[in-house]
């Protein structure tokens, strides 16, 4: 068994904050990637609904992730979301099934 970190960030925006959020998502993606334990972080935009957002994210372990959760980037985010997001960002962690 692994103790890898893995799950699925759900994440609607608020109404006229699309463009915003989908931004603010960007701006995490490089420097998230480059923390250490980082194996994936992926962000994908429902295709039928614009601004509903899933970022697939992978870590080491569960201290990589609380790493990241501190980071300055991801907190600068955090701040933001109150304006962004129409409810708390839903994080569903996973198990691996399959290769």
């Amino acid at each position: 068994m692994t103790n890898t970190f893995r799950a699925i960030a759900h994440l609607k925006a608020n109404t006229g904050k699309n463009q915003a959020l989908k931004e603010a998502l960007l701006a995490l993606i490089e420097p998230t990637r480059n923390e250490p334990g980082c194996l994936e972080y992926i962000l994908y935009e429902d295709h039928l609904t614009a601004g509903i957002f899933y970022m697939s994210e992978e870590f080491e372990n569960d201290a990589a992730f609380d790493a990241h959760i501190q980071s300055d980037h991801f907190q600068n985010f955090a701040k933001m979301t109150d304006e962004l997001l129409v409810d708390p960002v839903n994080v569903v962690r996973m198990n691996r099934v399959s290769n």
